[in-house]
């Protein structure tokens, strides 16, 4: 197995190498197809690494990455599936694929909000419409009997 390659993007501008040592491989039956085949090969691919030691990210990465996964960690450690191809190698090359997915996505730095201010259009249309609302609610009362 070669090791993981992240390309660049934000938090990780020169991306990410991830050492095939560290990244962990189990092999199992797959439930999906497989034909003749589907209950002597061992397809589906579970793909682990464990964030807290790794060497391709830096604290600061660590830290976003660790934060941003917290629900899909078991402990530290971050495993990927897949089963959805016949093949061993597919199965191995569509977890891999994954993994560089989240990762890429859990070391970008948060884009901060910019407070924006509604446009008079947007303003407009907003009172208007709860003019209307109350129009039609007003319609819908029994006449008052004076």
């Amino acid at each position: 197995m070669d090791d993981l390659h992240v390309p660049p993007g934000p938090g990780a501008p020169r991306g990410l190498r991830v050492p095939a040592a560290e990244l962990v491989e189990q092999f199992s039956r797959s439930s999906g197809p497989g034909g003749q085949g589907v209950n002597t090969t061992d397809s589906r691919v579970q793909l682990s690494l464990d964030l807290a030691t790794t060497s391709a990210l830096d604290d600061g990465q660590r830290r976003r990455a660790l934060a941003r996964l917290a629900s899909r960690l078991s402990g530290t450690v971050l495993t990927v599936s897949a089963s959805e191809h016949r093949s061993q190698l597919d199965n191995r090359n569509a977890a891999r694929r994954r993994i560089i997915v989240l990762l890429r996505d859990a070391v970008a730095p948060a884009s901060t909000r910019r407070a924006t201010r509604p446009t008079k259009g947007s303003q407009r249309r907003r009172l208007q419409a709860k003019i209307r609302r109350s129009d039609t609610k007003q319609q819908r009362k029994p006449p008052r009997a004076e």
